[in-house]
């Protein structure tokens, strides 16, 4: 419940002549390395920031000359020590922030000060290695508080004199202490509606009474027991937050309250109706010592049974995940008549039932991934059973099927998440029916479905004839593609979102009737060369990470693919450094992002590179590689032929008299003038 502190008007900050920023009458001199309030801010302003400055005393006169300030800010500076007349001049101070400070050193004369403030609504006193002991000495005035911060303290046990006075207190931050007990220390705060212990050390909370409470945070301590004081009282609780604990049991709770929110994920929580080996435990009781003072009271409970005094008719949203439960207790879920969302993820759950009985007929998400779960048993007859549900998430379970008829009364679903089972899809009608399948066509509403990881392997038929699919999951099934690809057919028209990750795909297999693609994952398939039918389609994504490619097509950015994309995923390829002229074309392509452009390597022999920054050696080795091979056929040829040539001249030079005597004396005849 952190405390939060706003001004009373938006408007452009401007320069002051003090150095700080101003706004009509709000003064922000936040990080000035000031070691004092400045004397020559305007005499009208209403609200004064000085965060981040080396502050260490508020004095007597600091604030004379601003009589009209209402909020006050001096978090994050050394401020140890507050005159008792520091406030006298501004009796209509509201809002005081005094987090991360030093303010354990002269608390009491502090206390003085602030006792000099009838008007303060909002304090925070946050990280300032305050006791409790010296918390009550600085609130102990403060009558008018409505919102007070303690959190990050040193508070190690609350009882009833701390907050004595605090009679119009709406809202109590001590989070992040180290709080162990708690004895009767918010009996006289009547008005008290938001609480927040967590990240304390609380070992159970018993006989909780605050009838006027509204939300209570309790999350992060080691509570084993949470268990509501029995009277008729009706509480206003709506929200209580009870996850990262040790909970054993499911908590104990009024019997009359507005709980809309009950959080009791990550604890060790489980039901002991009935054990996993089927045994009952129906009349076994558990006793509970409870020891005040010299009084010793005994408590007997049937921990089950609690849940029928517990009302829980208005919650709508219950989250039991990362807890230990394998089965719900009998009737559990007809107690819930408003809930919207359920989680039950990451538990032991084998089985879950459904019948007319629990129609959970608000439920709009049901979330049972992550648990054991080899059977979905719904009985379904003529009434609704999850008529409402929206979301379905069933991922990383042991099931092979779903029953027949469970999407039959589900008129508003719109997201199913089968991945990581072992389940098929059900082929078209008039094909061989699969023993075990998953029927989901005619499921007009369904828009997002996944199914990664479920071994499928060449699907037959028209599985998703008359659906309406729009983001379409089938990565880590890697015999998927072996068939023939009919099954496209119904998603040509509304498919947008494509994941064939880890699919064994080629560059031959052809998806460009799925015109309708904006986002394509094609990453882990070890592609060889950029798929040709990729660039008639118009995505916006499109992932190929973690494949075998050595280039793209240079012309790309002209493509239409090229046009229409905004996001390129290209890391994890063994491209060729010597011909990266595809990639300088992609860093020229406007409105085209690469996400993951610092991660992109490309390879020269056994080295990984930036294609941005390539070594002058190897940017000459690949001029070498990339140059016309008939030019390179002429530079190696020319020396040769110009030492011949050379060669040859030097021969004919030496013997050019005794050649021409010679053909003289064999060919030539005198001839007379």
């Amino acid at each position: 419940l952190a405390v939060g502190w706003g001004s009373r008007m938006d408007a452009a900050w401007a320069p002051s002549p003090g150095g700080c920023e101003l706004v009509q009458s709000i003064m922000d001199c936040t990080g000035r390395w000031l070691s004092s309030i400045p004397g020559n801010l305007r005499g009208d302003t209403e609200e004064l920031f000085l965060d981040d400055n080396t502050i260490q005393v508020l004095g007597n006169a600091s604030l004379l000359l601003y009589p009209q300030l209402w909020h006050l800010s001096l978090t994050r500076n050394r401020l140890e020590l507050i005159e008792p007349g520091a406030f006298l001049s501004s009796q209509g101070l509201e809002v005081l922030s005094l987090t991360d400070n030093l303010l354990f050193t002269n608390y009491s004369l502090t206390a003085a000060a602030l006792s000099a403030l009838p008007a303060l609504r909002m304090l925070d006193l946050a990280g300032n290695q305050l006791r409790e002991d010296m918390v009550s000495v600085l609130v102990s005035n403060l009558s008018s508080l409505e919102s007070l911060s303690v959190a990050r303290n040193i508070i190690m046990r609350l009882d009833s004199s701390i907050f004595t006075n605090l009679t119009e207190l709406l809202e109590l931050n001590l989070e992040k202490n180290y709080i162990f007990e708690i004895d009767n220390a918010f009996e006289g705060l009547q008005r008290l509606q938001r609480l927040n212990l967590a990240y304390n050390y609380l070992p159970c909370l018993v006989g909780f009474d605050l009838t006027q409470l509204r939300v209570l945070n309790l999350s992060n301590n080691v509570i084993e027991w949470f268990l509501t004081m029995e009277i008729d009282d009706l509480f206003e609780l709506e929200v209580l937050d009870l996850s990262h604990n040790r909970l054993l049991f499911f908590p104990v709770l009024p019997q009359q309250s507005k709980l809309h929110s009950l959080l009791l994920q990550d604890n060790r929580m489980s039901f002991y109706q009935r054990l996993p080996n089927g045994t009952s435990l129906a009349n076994v009781t558990m006793q509970f010592l409870i020891i005040d003072g010299n009084s010793t009271n005994i408590t007997t409970v049937r921990l089950w049974d609690e849940l029928c005094h517990s009302n829980l008719s208005s919650l709508r949203l219950l989250d039991m995940s990362q807890n230990e439960v394998w089965g719900l207790p009998d009737d559990f879920l007809a107690q819930t008549p408003s809930l919207t969302h359920l989680k039950l993820n990451q538990n032991c759950l084998e089985a879950f039932h459904l019948s007319e009985e629990d129609p959970l007929a608000m439920l709009t998400e049901l979330d049972l991934s992550q648990n054991q779960l080899v059977e979905l048993g719904v009985k379904v007859g003529t009434g609704d059973i999850l008529p409402s549900l929206q979301l379905f998430n069933l991922s990383t379970n042991r099931l092979q099927a779903l029953p027949p008829g469970i999407f039959t009364h589900t008129r508003k679903i719109t997201t199913l998440d089968l991945s990581y089972n072992r389940v098929d899809l059900c082929p078209q009608p008039g094909e061989p029916e699969s023993l075990s399948c998953v029927d989901i066509r005619g499921v007009e509403t369904l828009t997002h479905l996944s199914l990664a990881g479920c071994g499928l392997q060449g699907m037959g038929g028209r599985p998703f004839q008359g659906t309406s699919l729009l983001h379409l999951d089938l990565s880590d099934n890697r015999q998927l593609l072996s068939g023939d690809l009919g099954w496209l057919q119904d998603l040509v028209l509304t498919l947008q979102v494509l994941s064939l990750r880890n699919t064994s795909l080629s560059s031959t297999t052809d998806f460009s009737a799925l015109s309708s693609l904006v986002h394509l994952d094609l990453s882990g398939n070890c592609l060889a060369a950029f798929p040709g039918w990729l660039g008639a389609l118009r995505l916006r994504s499109l992932d190929l990470r973690d494949n075998c490619l050595p280039a793209l097509p240079r012309d790309l950015p002209q493509a239409p693919l090229g046009r229409s994309l905004r996001e390129l995923y290209l890391s994890q390829n063994p491209y060729n450094c010597c011909t990266l002229g595809w990639w300088d074309a992609l860093q020229q392509a406007e409105g085209l992002r690469v996400p993951d452009g610092p991660e992109v390597t490309c390879r020269h022999g056994s080295r990984a590179l930036s294609p941005g920054a390539l070594p002058q050696p190897v940017l000459q080795s690949c001029r070498w590689q990339t140059a016309d091979l008939a030019l390179l056929y002429l530079v190696l040829a020319l020396p040769t032929c110009l030492t011949l040539l050379v060669a040859f001249v030097v021969v004919f030079l030496m013997l050019k008299e005794k050649l021409l005597k010679m053909v003289k004396n064999r060919c030539g005849v005198s001839s007379p003038y």
